[in-house]
């Protein structure tokens, strides 16, 4: 890594299982059931994302299947009703789906994932062919970084940069993904920098601070 954040390809999973826009309701179960997914991709022939097909898109079939809605549900949920009357993954799926791009960074990716409420994303690259799929584990992995690897790259980013030997001595030491940095530092207003840019490492879980003014007397070791 060493200074360039991840981005959503290298954490990604490929091989994905997809279905073209005429997959048969049945077709779309079986899929889902043989390779434990949840939900999947619908493509065109040219493998751009139509949209996603879900789990929660199909149960409205079983929902409504012997029951005769009153006028206030079929107000309230024509989208579900709709899907209820579909036979093909193009009447069932949600679109436009939301996805990532390939060489969008892992922070990018999470707020897409809060923001859209989903648990992962299709991964498309320039020409918005589907690549992969991203999931919230898949972003997590970052903070199985080993320790030793996340403080070189706060010596070297941010210690090295804010405060450079001789006039600051800073010792920087990282257990279990928490960062902590201690000594003597001529701008203790850079503080709140070095934080800043301490948290954007990846991998670091927190950043603990015993950083003082070298005029600071009652600084003790």
């Amino acid at each position: 890594m060493h200074g360039s954040p991840h981005i959503v390809s290298d954490v990604m999973s490929g091989g994905v299982a997809v279905v073209g826009r005429d997959a048969a309701f049945k077709d779309i179960v079986r899929v889902l059931q043989e390779r434990k997914v949840s939900a999947l991709p619908v493509v065109d022939g040219g493998r751009r994302v139509l949209g996603i097909v879900s789990e929660a898109d199909l149960l409205p079939k079983e929902e409504f299947r012997d029951s005769d809605p009153d006028r206030y549900t079929q107000l309230r949920r024509l989208s579900d009703l709709a899907k209820a009357g579909s036979v093909t993954a193009g009447g069932l799926m949600t679109s436009p789906a939301v996805t990532v791009r390939a060489d969008a960074t892992l922070a990018q990716a999470a707020r897409i994932m809060a923001r859209a409420r989903v648990k992962r994303l299709p991964v498309v690259g320039d020409t918005d062919r589907l690549e992969g799929v991203v999931s919230r584990a898949d972003l997590l992995k970052v903070f199985l970084r080993d320790d030793e690897e996340i403080a070189e790259e706060v010596r070297r980013e941010v210690v090295a940069r804010l405060f450079p030997a001789p006039a600051s001595a800073v010792r920087v030491s990282v257990r279990e993904g928490v960062v902590r940095l201690g000594g003597r530092v001529r701008d203790t207003a850079l503080v709140p920098v070095a934080a800043r840019l301490a948290r954007a490492v990846e991998g670091v879980v927190d950043v603990e601070f015993v950083l003082v003014d070298p005029s600071d007397a009652t600084f003790a070791e």
